[in-house]
């Protein structure tokens, strides 16, 4: 190692990536284990329910409860794939400090909205509306500052990915212990609201203190300042380095002109197709088959309305988070190694193994692994390859364009869009592909895939 490099003393900057990795899935997560309340502020207002977290559905909802979920996904969704293909233009006109500062400032301003929405009556449509403009607006600036913060990553060394993937994990697990303490409570669904999203400004008001704290720590210094006074000569030759296998140099060839985005793809296309894997396997199984499981041992104790929060929710939460936080310590196997794809094409096998547990109702598959230890145990090795390997193919997939030197300090954005753009090959198979079998269709409206094809198109031919 450089002996001038300056040390990360007390590991300040992997403490403020973690925390800035925890601020960006904390608040959604927590918006989302609040359903309930916002379906009950949805409800006719003559029936007169009493909302708890124990109560069962009503069987009589009204439109705005019933559309609730399928347009809160489409106002999740749609920002979310929108800015995410758009963080290569804004990224060139405005400075990364404004980016993740005031991505930060505008999701806490609208928890406190929603905090404050909380105690304050407003008629179904008016609160359907505004809370659809938050889902907006929070995914839309979660999108540019998850870009941006892999992208500020990206000027560190590959092991300060991990922070920011482990921070994420650890904000499922935050919201899956709320959603356990509130059943626990019996607490009406409007004072546990009030308590999710005091505590998501809570969590971001850290963030955006911990990210003030970062340009002052050396070790940061170093790498940012070492980034943006690289030498011209430099570039040149490590545009030679990118360019070697594809034809030979003459003398007096041009350096300077930009690869194609061809040769950077060639380069990244196996942890694309990992990434892919990795998300289409999890995304199809967790947690539209393993959430239909029912407890064989309950026998109608509390352990039954324990079981999907618990061996379910929690457990995906805790083990995902602790395969991410591994890689800080650990990244084998090697960028280079055949043994990386292989182990997440292995993961397929856990479709097959889900589908044998418990799942009700079933007609012609036989249950052979009927207790509840089995669904458990397959549950942590499900969770915990999930946030090994994915967080091994993100910390790999910028460096292995390392060589490519693009204008600005986020240079390493473009590749990361690349991969980023695999996140389309789940959504079109959740849409309403026919023959299917076990997969489900999440998004069946004709609307969902005309958008997807959008966005999927637009990425391409400006990426």
């Amino acid at each position: 190692m450089d002996p001038q490099v300056p040390k990360d003393k007390y590991n300040g900057v992997w403490l403020i990536f973690f925390m800035l990795g925890l601020g960006t899935l904390l608040p959604w997560n927590f918006f989302m284990t609040a359903t309930m309340y916002f379906t009950s502020r949805l409800a006719d207002p003559l029936s007169e329910a009493n909302f708890s977290v124990n109560a069962t559905e009503e069987e009589s909802r009204s439109v705005l409860q019933a559309k609730f979920n399928n347009v809160m996904t489409l106002c999740a969704m749609v920002p979310l794939l929108v800015f995410t293909c758009l963080n290569s233009v804004l990224h060139q006109r405005i400075p990364q400090k404004i980016r993740i500062a005031g991505s930060l400032t505008a999701i806490l301003l609208v928890f406190l909205l929603t905090a404050i929405l909380v105690k304050v009556d407003l008629d179904p449509l008016p609160f359907f509306i505004i809370t659809m403009i938050k889902i907006i607006c929070i995914n839309s600036f979660g999108a540019v500052l998850q870009g941006s913060l892999f992208g500020m990553a990206g000027l560190l060394p590959a092991s300060y990915t991990t922070p920011i993937m482990s921070g994420q994990g650890l904000a499922g697990t935050f919201a899956a212990f709320a959603m356990i303490c509130a059943i626990a409570s019996g607490s009406a669904m409007h004072d546990s609201a009030f308590g999710y999203f005091i505590t998501a400004c809570v969590v971001i008001s850290l963030a955006i203190a911990s990210y003030a704290v970062l340009p002052r720590l050396a070790f940061f210094q170093y790498y940012q300042e070492s980034q943006q006074s690289k030498p011209a000569e430099d570039e040149e030759n490590k545009m030679d380095l990118l360019k070697k296998d594809e034809r030979k140099k003459s003398a007096g060839d041009d350096n300077k002109q930009t690869p194609s985005i061809l040769a950077i793809f060639k380069k990244i296309w196996v942890m694309a197709f990992s990434v892919c894997f990795a998300f289409t396997i999890t995304i199809g199984t967790f947690p539209a088959v393993t959430v239909d499981v029912k407890s064989t041992i309950a026998d109608g104790g509390k352990w039954e309305l324990y079981f999907i929060p618990v061996s379910c929710f929690l457990l995906f939460n805790v083990f995902d988070w602790l395969g991410r936080s591994l890689t800080a310590v650990c990244m084998w196997p090697g960028k280079d190694s055949k043994l990386l794809p292989g182990l997440l094409v292995a993961r397929v096998i856990f479709v097959p193994l889900f589908m044998l547990c418990n799942v009700q109702p079933r007609h012609n598959l036989p249950v052979y692994f009927s207790h509840d230890g089995w669904f458990i145990a397959f549950m942590i090795l499900f969770a915990f390859s999930n946030g090994y390997l994915a967080s091994l193919c993100m910390c790999f997939g910028p460096n292995l364009t390392a060589v490519c030197m693009w204008p600005g300090k986020d240079s390493k954005l473009l590749p990361g869009l690349l991969v980023a753009r695999v996140i389309f090959v789940p959504l079109f198979m959740l849409c309403n592909v026919q023959p299917r079998h076990n997969l489900p269709v999440y998004f069946s409206h004709d609307g969902w895939f005309i958008a997807f094809m959008i966005l999927f198109a637009f990425s391409n031919g400006y990426l």
